[in-house]
């Protein structure tokens, strides 16, 4: 089989942690081992030094100071880029931003005459209000959104609930679902990474632990989360609270969890990088707390599930598509009484968290390998469909 070249344009990449990261790393990484040399085109990353199995092209940026670790890219300013660009040998393009590095994309796909693919990673309309003041702006931006998705070749979702997200956008036409992955392995026997993350917590063995990973914004329901605690310590005087990761709301969440009491029972830590430590945490936690309405997919659920831990996730919201409650996962109500009821009925149920948690590393855990070839299948009969 030809060897098919793969651009990947995203506007958030390594040192940022979040899905997007984390699904274009794992797409270039198992695409170039299988289908052809990959290539992720991204904004620039000062300090950052880029040590990947496939090739990364950076170009300039500028800091958000709305939303830091995140930079805005600045694609067409950028000469080399262009120049670049312009020699490229790019056989099918997918964009995974509708921004920045998406318009480049389909500007490359264009001028090459190849094939162009589109994810919807977020939802977009939150991050927009809270950047943009005034109301016609952000529905300006939006309808710009749902004109570059009907301006690519095909468009692909993460699960179908994100579906009704580009059709409140005002998007009509049509999409392809393509799941998620992991790359974290279940393992056979979760009690020694487990343990590990025992010490590497520094809490005992008969701790109950609440646990969160992922960025910190307000856009992901976190000051709901925090304000639920409070219930949660009184009613399980051994209850421990640990948040993981960065974000523009970080020292608020902080000054919160200082105003309500609550310090010495809730701990915040920086990401974790090493994949090896992210295990042991994922495995000690009893119950991973994930109340986002803005998610689309929720990696970190199915990363948690691998090691057995089950995910409380708020009823309705897209990242609860895939739960069913009391089987592979909780769901509670989008109120804070409700949502602590919930942690605190979980927590004292051993018996049923158990249960719970094997039946989540069952059924949430695809890998990334079984998705991308899933994903080189697509490409390749978009490609045969323009021989």
């Amino acid at each position: 089989m030809k060897p098919v070249s793969v651009g990947l344009f995203c506007d958030s990449y390594a040192p940022v942690v979040d899905g997007v990261t984390t699904t274009v790393r794992n797409y270039a990484d198992w695409l170039s081992k299988s289908l052809g040399p990959t290539t992720v085109v991204t904004p620039s990353a000062p300090g950052h030094t880029d040590d990947e199995s496939f090739s990364v092209i950076r170009y300039l940026s500028m800091p958000t100071f709305l939303r830091p670790p995140y930079r805005i890219g600045l694609p067409h300013l950028d000469i080399r880029l262009a120049r670049t660009l312009a020699a490229s040998e790019f056989s099918i393009i997918h964009a995974h931003s509708p921004f920045g590095a998406g318009h480049i994309a389909l500007e490359t796909a264009r001028k090459h005459g190849i094939p162009i693919v589109a994810t919807l990673h977020s939802k977009y309309r939150d991050d927009l209000q809270r950047s943009l003041p005034i109301g016609l702006l952000v529905d300006r931006e939006i309808r710009h959104i749902v004109d570059f998705f009907y301006a690519v070749d095909q468009v692909w979702v993460p699960q179908k609930s994100v579906a009704a997200t580009l059709r409140e956008y005002g998007y009509k036409g049509p999409y392809e679902v393509i799941e998620n992955g992991i790359d974290l392995e279940p393992p056979a026997d979760v009690d020694p990474y487990r343990v590990r993350g025992q010490l590497e917590l520094g809490i005992s063995q008969d701790t109950l632990m609440g646990l969160y990973v992922g960025q910190h914004t307000l856009e992901k329901n976190l000051e709901f989360l925090v304000r639920s605690l409070p219930a949660v310590i009184d009613a399980l005087p051994e209850f421990r609270m640990i948040f993981v990761g960065v974000g523009y709301a970080k020292e608020r969440l902080k000054e919160i969890v200082a105003e309500l009491g609550i310090a010495g029972r809730v701990t915040f830590r920086e990401s974790i990088r090493d994949r090896e430590i992210l295990k042991t945490v994922y495995a000690r936690a009893d119950l991973f707390l994930f109340p986002s309405f803005y998610d689309t997919s929720g990696l970190v659920v199915r990363e948690a599930a691998a090691f057995m831990t089950p995910a409380l996730l708020i009823a309705g919201s897209d990242a609860a598509e895939v739960i069913d409650d009391e089987r592979n996962g909780f769901l509670s109500a989008n109120d804070s009484d409700a949502f602590s009821s919930r942690v605190i009925q979980v927590l004292k149920d051993h018996d049923l968290r158990n249960r719970v948690g094997i039946e989540a590393q069952k059924t949430l855990c695809r890998s990334w390998r079984h998705v991308v070839n899933e994903v080189q299948d697509r490409y390749s009969a978009i490609l045969a469909g323009r021989s």
